[in-house]
C-alpha cells in the first residue's frame, strides 16, 4: 500500500530525515513512534505532497505521490480540522465538496462515516456543543469521508482523557476489523502496543527499528524486568551482574533484565542480604523496548 525508500529531508543544516525506509502492507495498522522532533509530522507533509523531499520516494498502491495521489488518502491531524460553529454534518458535507464527491455518494458518505464513529445522533449539532472526544472522533470521520484507501492518524489521542482515549481506540480496531490501512503516529506507548500490527522507531529521523511486537521483544537482552527499590543499589548491581542479570535505569527505577524468567522466590534468595523497599516481576513491554533501542545502544 504504503512504500517508502531512502526519503531524506534537511531544513538549512538541520537534517530531519535521513534514508528513512518503511513499508506499509494493505490492511495493516503501522505505529510510527517516536519522540517530538523525531520527523513525523514531516513524513506525513510529504506523503501527502505537502512539502517536498530532497531525495527518495514514495509511493501510495504503486503510484508516485502526486495531486491525484492526495484524493486516496485521509488524514486526521493532531489539532482538529473542524469548523466549530458548523454542525457535523455540515463540517462532513464540506470536505465532501473538497473531495469532488456527488451529491448521492455524499450523502451517503456524510451519514455512513457519522454512524461509523458513532455521531450519528448529533449530526445537527454544532461542533463546539461536542466534547474532546467527539470532536476528535468527528476529525477521524473528515479523513474517512471519501472513502480513502490510506488513512493517516496523527497523534489521535492527546490531550484526552482516558475514557475519550478508549473511544477513540475502539475506532480504531473497527476501522482494523474493516480492513482499513493506516499509519498511525503516536508517542503513547500503551496506544501502539493495543493497536498496531508492526511499530516502527523512529529517531532523528531514522526508523531504529521494525516489526510486530513479539519481534521487537527479540532485541531486548531480556525476557523478563525486575524492578527493585533499595538504598543499597551499588551492592544490588553488583550481586545481579553475578546472574547475567543486565541494569537498567528506568526514570528514577532501578530495573534490571533477567535472561529468563524466575520466581520471586528464587530472585529473592539471589539478592540476600540486600534491604529491599519493594521488588516486582514485569513482562518486556513496549517501553523497554523502546528506551533499549533509542538510549541504551545509541
Amino acid at each position: 500500500m504504503l512504500r517508502i525508500k531512502n526519503l531524506n529531508k534537511s531544513y538549512t543544516n538541520r537534517k530531519v530525515l535521513e534514508n528513512l525506509t518503511l513499508n506499509i502492507a494493505s490492511g495493516e495498522v503501522y505505529g510510527l513512534l517516536g519522540a517530538n522532533g523525531a520527523g513525523k509530522t514531516t513524513t506525513i507533509n510529504i506523503i501527502c505532497n505537502l512539502l517536498n523531499a530532497d531525495s527518495g520516494y514514495i509511493t501510495i498502491n504503486n503510484q508516485p505521490i502526486s495531486e491525484s495521489t492526495k484524493k486516496i488518502i485521509g488524514i486526521a491531524p493532531q489539532e482538529n480540522l473542524l469548523y466549530k460553529t458548523l454542525s457535523c454534518a455540515e463540517n462532513l458535507q464540506f470536505f465532501a465538496d473538497i473531495y469532488g464527491l456527488d451529491r448521492e455518494t455524499k450523502n451517503k458518505q456524510i451519514e455512513a462515516t457519522l454512524k461509523a464513529v458513532n455521531l450519528l445522533d448529533r449530526a445537527k449539532s454544532p461542533v463546539e456543543t461536542l466534547s474532546g472526544g467527539m470532536q476528535r472522533r468527528l476529525n477521524i470521520a473528515v479523513a474517512l469521508v471519501h472513502q480513502p484507501q490510506l488513512v493517516i492518524l496523527d497523534e489521535p489521542t492527546t490531550g484526552l482523557d482516558i475514557e475519550a482515549r478508549y473511544e477513540i481506540w475502539e475506532l480504531i480496531r473497527q476501522l482494523k476489523n474493516q480492513g482499513m490501512t493506516i499509519l498511525l503516529t503516536t508517542h503513547l506507548l500503551d496506544e501502539a502496543e493495543r493497536l498496531c500490527n508492526r511499530i516502527g522507531i523512529l529517531k532523528n529521523g531514522t526508523i531504529l527499528a521494525e516489526g510486530s511486537l513479539s519481534e521487537l521483544k527479540t532485541l531486548i537482552p531480556g525476557q523478563e524486568v525486575l524492578v527493585l527499590q533499595t538504598i543499597q543499589e551499588d551492592e544490588a548491581i553488583a550481586l545481579a551482574q553475578k546472574y547475567g542479570f543486565i541494569p537498567r535505569r528506568y526514570g528514577n527505577d532501578l530495573a534490571f533484565l533477567l535472561p529468563e524468567p524466575l520466581e520471586l522466590k528464587e530472585i529473592m534468595t539471589r539478592f540476600e542480604g540486600i534491604p529491599m523497599d519493594s521488588i516486582s516481576r514485569q513482562p518486556v513491554r513496549l517501553e523497554h523496548i523502546y528506551l533499549e533501542i533509542t538510549q541504551v545502544n545509541r
